[in-house]
Parts: C-alpha cells; structure tokens; sequence
C-alpha cells in the first residue's frame, strides 16, 4: 500500500494514502488542549510563565511543564517517524507497545502452524497461519485458503493449559476467533489447536499466540478510541 510524509504539529508522519488501507492496530492523534484552557500543569500543577513552557503530549494531547513531559519516545501507533514528546504516563505505556512492534509483530508475520477447526465440524485442518504485511488480514494457507480482515475480528478467546490452584504457569494451546463474515451479519467462529507432534513447535505456537493475545488488545483498543 503506497504511503506518504505528513507533517502535523506533533511531527512527520508515515501514513497510507487511503485511510482504509492503515493500520487496524492504529490511533489517530488526539486533538490538543487549547493553550487557552490550560494555565497550569495538568500533572504538577505549575503555573506556566515566560519561563514555564506548555508542552502538549503526542499521545493524549493534555499540556504540562517540561519536567512532567520530557520524554521522547516511539509512537508506532501513529505512525510518527521519530521519537515525539510525551508525558510520563504516555511514555510507559508507548514502550510497551514498541515491543509489540519490534517484536511480536514479526511472529505473527512469520506465522505458525495450527489445526484448524470451522464452526462445529469436527474435522480439522492443519494450516500455516500469519498475519499480512499490511496487518490488515490473517491469512490460513493449507489444502484451503481463508483471509480474515483483521477489522471484522469480534471476540478471541486464547486457550491455556498447565494452570493449578497455587498459580502455576499456564501455556497458550490455542485459541477460539470469531469474526463477522464479510456481508451478512453472521458471526463465524475457528478453532486453532497447536499440534503434539515436533514438526508443529509447539514453541512457536505458543508465542504466536502470545503475540496475538496482545494484538487483540490492541485492536480493542483502536477499537475504543
């Protein structure tokens, strides 16, 4: 998809020529809090001066001192080119996600393997599953073939084994997904099982469903925006 350089307020900006074509895990920038609304700090409560500045989150938009929002940190989700400013909250939560971006993302592009289950059948198949380059589908290649826009995702459920009541660790096995077909409000449901054999890697499985896990909330998320 053919992308561009925006300049906002905020920073530069790589983003998708169409709006259709970004991102599901995507946040549009938030609007600032007008200068006007805000004589002091809204974390420390300083009063701004000729000395104090105003300095306005790229994350949620809220104005404070230098000291409460200093940090320049990735932000991914906005598709800004450089690190930009944000406040310290904001901040946190940014490195979590870069994460997300540095790392699981890339298991999802690499894909695992499943069995695969439709609805009630119960026969299964096994598929190599990933997430597309553009982020915008999850792609099942087998003996069959399925594309699943990631926007039409309703629920994912992730299936765990290995829990016990002092609290034990617990192993991603699965997961339940169901999504609205595309044209019709029906609602279609997958079941993924990781494979016992070696040749699955359960391993693998496990931390692409890890990786999924995150990117539903992170859909939830644009999602609620």
């Amino acid at each position: 998809d053919a992308k561009k350089l925006v300049r906002s307020p905020s920073g530069l900006r790589m983003v998708p020529e169409h709006r259709a074509a970004r991102s599901p895990f995507g946040l549009d920038e938030p609007p600032w809090v007008p200068d006007k609304e805000c004589p002091r700090c809204m974390q420390c409560d300083t009063k701004f001066d000729f000395i104090t500045r105003k300095h306005h989150c790229r994350r949620c938009g809220k104005c404070f001192c230098d000291k409460c929002c200093s940090k320049k940190v990735p932000l991914p989700r906005m598709c800004f080119v450089d690190p930009v400013r944000q406040c310290a909250e904001c901040a946190l939560v940014s490195q979590k996600e870069t994460e997300f971006y540095d790392k699981q993302l890339k298991v999802l592009m690499n894909g695992a393997t499943f069995f695969v289950t439709l609805g009630t059948s119960d026969k299964s198949e096994l598929m190599v599953c990933r997430l597309s380059n553009n982020q915008r589908y999850l792609v099942l290649d087998g003996d069959s073939h399925y594309e699943i826009e990631i926007i039409q995702i309703s629920t994912v459920q992730i299936l765990t084994e290995g829990f016990t009541p002092g609290g034990g660790n617990t192993r991603a096995i699965g997961m339940i997904l169901q999504y609205k077909v595309p044209g019709s409000e029906e609602i279609a449901q997958m079941k993924f099982t990781a494979g016992e054999d070696f040749s699955c890697n359960r391993k693998l499985s496990a931390s692409w469903l890890a990786a999924m896990h995150k990117a539903t909330k992170l859909l939830y998320e644009s999602r609620d925006q």
